[in-house]
């Protein structure tokens, strides 16, 4: 069985490998959010309803994103409440 000072530190290393991937969301968040203004530039004055949903497909993964950074976050947070009470 582990001791209290490996599971703290294997916590530890979880919390900042999750803390980098909100990190790389993100980035990533910050890349669709350019695609979608790319997109908008480039099909400005289109009357085709396919460029209005991608825009809206881009725009809704920004989101989801958002929604993934917020659980990692939420996550972390729990976690290191769980090492504080070890």
């Amino acid at each position: 069985m582990a001791s209290v000072e490996e599971v703290r530190a294997g916590i530890q290393l979880a919390n900042q490998k999750a803390a980098e991937s909100i990190a790389a969301l993100q980035q990533a968040g910050q890349a669709i959010e350019q695609a979608q203004g790319a997109l908008i530039n480039a099909t400005q004055g289109s009357s085709q309803s396919d460029a209005e949903q991608a825009s809206g497909l881009l725009a809704q993964a920004v989101q989801t994103l958002g929604d993934v950074a917020r659980n990692v976050t939420a996550a972390i947070s729990t976690a290191e409440g769980y090492a504080a009470r070890l």
